[in-house]
Formats: C-alpha cells, sequence, structure tokens
C-alpha cells in the first residue's frame, strides 16, 4: 500500500511535511551559523544558536505527536515501524546540527582564516546532503518517483564531504604553526561536520531499503 493515503489519515501528511520542515529548517541554520561564526559575528551567531534550539525542540514536539498518532489511532499498520525508524533517524540529524553549533559556542575554536573557505566547502556540502535527504523523504511518503534521484544526491553530497575534509585534514597537518592540541580540536570540527553528512546516508539507504518493501 502506497504512503500517498497519508493525506486522508487525519491530517498525518501534513504534520510530516512540517517535521521534515524542521529538518530542513535546522540545515539552513547550520549553514548560516558557521558563516556567522567565520565572521566573528557573535550577536547573529547567538540568534541562529537560539533559533536552531527553538527548531530542534519543535521537531521533538512534531515527531512526538505523529509517533502517538500512529499508536492511538492505528494508522498505516503494516508500515508503522518503518515510518517510526525514519522519523527518529531525520530527527537524529536535526539533533546533530543543533549539537554541532553549540559545540562551536562552547569551545570557540581559533580556526586560521586559510581555512575558513574550506569550512564553509564543509559545511554547505554536509547541509545539502540533509537538504536531499528532507527530499527524499517527502518523495517517500507521496510515493514519488523522484525518491531515487533524491538518494542518489544524498550519496553525492555525502562523497563531497569526504574530499574536502580530507583536503582540510591533511592541509591541517601538514602546517607547522599550529600546536597537536590545537590540530585535534580542529581535526575534530572537520570529522564532525561531514559526520552529518555521513548520517544522511545511513538514512538513505534506510529509505531504499522501505522503498523496496513497499513494492513487496
Amino acid at each position: 500500500m502506497g504512503f500517498g493515503i497519508l493525506k486522508i489519515q487525519v491530517g498525518l501528511q501534513k504534520q510530516l511535511d512540517e517535521f521534515l520542515n524542521q529538518v530542513s529548517e535546522a540545515g539552513l541554520l547550520f549553514r548560516q551559523g558557521v558563516t556567522l561564526y567565520l565572521l566573528e559575528n557573535e550577536e547573529a551567531f547567538d540568534e541562529k544558536l537560539e533559533q536552531i534550539t527553538t527548531v530542534e525542540h519543535r521537531g521533538d514536539e512534531k515527531r512526538r505527536s505523529i509517533e502517538e498518532k500512529l499508536y492511538l489511532k492505528t494508522l498505516i499498520p503494516e508500515s508503522r515501524s518503518d515510518v517510526l525508524q525514519l522519523l527518529e533517524r531525520m530527527d537524529t540529524l536535526l539533533d546533530s546540527c543543533k549539537a554541532m553549533l553549540w559545540q562551536f559556542k562552547i569551545e570557540l575554536p581559533d580556526i586560521p582564516e586559510e581555512m575558513h573557505k574550506d569550512l564553509k566547502e564543509l559545511a554547505e556540502q554536509s547541509m545539502e546532503s540533509v537538504e536531499a535527504i528532507v527530499r527524499s523523504a517527502r518523495a517517500f511518503f507521496r510515493s514519488s518517483p523522484e525518491l531515487r534521484d533524491h538518494i542518489h544526491k544524498v550519496s553525492y553530497w555525502e562523497a563531497e564531504c569526504d574530499k574536502v575534509s580530507i583536503r582540510m585534514m591533511m592541509a591541517l597537518y601538514r602546517r607547522d604553526d599550529l600546536t597537536l592540541c590545537h590540530k585535534s580540536q580542529l581535526k575534530d570540527f572537520i570529522r564532525r561536520i561531514a559526520l552529518i553528512s555521513d548520517k544522511a546516508e545511513d538514512v538513505a539507504d534506510r529509505l531504499s531499503i522501505y522503498a523496496i518493501k513497499r513494492m513487496l
């Protein structure tokens, strides 16, 4: 049974769209937050941090509301577990964006200006993978033929993130003007930003499986 039936089930399709909007918005706020941090615009950065925290809380509320509706109203029982797992994985992405931005606020990493361009590129590509998985999820719930194309884009952006992160870490450890401790801190930031795209690809892999199960 296709997920297109969700639109007639107590507004569930609308709630799913609203939840996915929160994930997408978190990606946009993260991207903006990184740029503002590099510009040393602390006030504007703090605004984005507050916004992404609010978005994350709102996303949690919407996810719990959807889960409650799925259980109490016994909607789509044949596919409920897949939907619940997908929601949890998407929520993890949302939380990762918020947590990473908070890490900038907590640690206040001193990022050399020579790294700014690559770090912005890494953040943008990682968030492109988040946006691609949001579009993949929307296509999945609508039984859209565009699902496969969106999933492919998730993998593309994850691969691009790998290239940039490896390039950045190689350049980082070839510098002689930074302490090993400083290098380790910056490496952790690079790795964790790239890890968000890995998580997006993991969700895409699961979506592919769910789509196959739906056709059986």
